[in-house]
């Protein structure tokens, strides 16, 4: 509405538990490939680099209101004010405030879904996220074909087809000491209680999951550093292989990056999981099962909710059938970003 070039953000790790060493900006175009984004969201927003600016001094500050008494209405009619002429003078408008954007509510999620097709990982932190899947996929396929030795005394060619690309799920395992001091008080706030899960419940709820094949590899998504439990491998059922970054053999590619880039590589590992079981009061999870949504949607599939098709996601802070995690798709048509940025028990399903 402004018609102008969003100058490229820095990104940071939103940490409640601050570990300042955890929480270094990155900027935009290390994390993202920046031409990609402009190209694929062209016509919807458009990014620029501070090295554009001819003019970084004289800048306007736009100042926005916080809260619920910041209305649709009143945003755009600020918006509406700063696109007249009489600001053409200024190469940079600064929006600040509390929360210096549009609330969440004024965003359709089919819209702010299409941000998230721009959002291509840079190639050294793609590879990084292969060579991971590539890992797991190879441990399911050994524990595959050594079922088949032992049952069958050698593996044939059609054994070794089947096995070729092997199935694994990914499980956000939200555990760690940041998670439980925040989701423990959003709980007393919210009174509700479908929000903190332990170790033990999200293993047995993971554990009737009817549709999953046995032997799965299952991937435990987790901030090792930010973690204080050191059994959560023990106590999964027959069939579903827990691996988590060390017993993975990964931690080495893990180690050499800050915070926000080992979550940048887990979520991409998340993202193409076979299947995907997450907590929906976190953002991260709900941003995957966002883009999981589109990619079944885009195959035709309108919705996973009743079956197996496309990229099935669960959430395992909520109830679902059989004692297993509840079936999550997120509902397209939803006005509000509620649900994908600040959480939710209503997972469309």
């Amino acid at each position: 509405m402004l018609n102008r070039t969003l100058l490229m953000p820095s990104l940071s790790a939103s940490l409640f538990y601050k570990e300042i060493d955890q929480l270094q900006p990155i900027s935009f175009d290390k994390v993202f490939q920046f031409r990609k984004f402009n190209s694929i969201c062209n016509g919807f927003v458009r990014l620029g680099q501070y090295s554009e600016l001819l003019n970084q001094t004289e800048v306007l500050e736009m100042q926005k209101g916080s809260g619920r008494k910041w209305t649709l209405a009143r945003d755009l009619d600020q918006l509406k004010e700063f696109s007249t002429n009489q600001y053409d003078q200024y190469e940079v408008i600064r929006i600040v405030g509390k929360h210096p954007f549009l609330w969440h509510d004024h965003w359709p999620i089919k819209d702010y879904a299409k941000i998230f097709e721009g959002l291509v990982l840079v190639d050294e932190f793609a590879k990084e996220a292969e060579r991971v899947i590539s890992k797991i996929r190879a441990v399911g396929r050994e524990f595959s074909d050594n079922q088949v030795l032992a049952k069958k005394g050698e593996v044939d060619n059609e054994d070794s087809t089947k096995f070729s690309s092997i199935p694994y799920m990914a499980v956000h395992m939200r555990i760690e000491k940041d998670w439980m001091i925040h989701c423990k008080k959003l709980e007393q706030r919210s009174n509700i209680n479908e929000i903190c899960s332990s170790k033990e419940e999200i293993i047995q709820r993971v554990a009737n999951i009817k549709a999953v094949n046995n032997p799965t590899v299952v991937y435990l998504a987790v901030a090792d550093s930010l973690l204080e439990d050191n059994t959560i491998l023990s106590g999964w059922k027959d069939g579903l292989l827990p691996f988590e970054k060390k017993k993975l053999g990964v931690s080495h590619i893990y180690d050499k990056y800050p915070y926000l880039i080992k979550s940048a590589i887990d979520y991409e590992v998340c993202l193409r999981a076979d299947v995907f079981v997450g907590n929906s009061f976190s953002t991260f999870s709900s941003l995957i099962v966002l883009e999981r949504t589109q990619k079944t949607i885009s195959m035709g599939v309108p919705s996973s909710c009743n079956n197996n098709v496309g990229w099935p996601s669960y959430a395992y802070n909520v109830m679902g059938d059989l004692d297993g995690p509840k079936k999550w798709f997120t509902n397209m048509s939803d006005t509000s970003l509620q649900a994908v940025s600040y959480g939710s028990n209503r997972v469309s399903c």
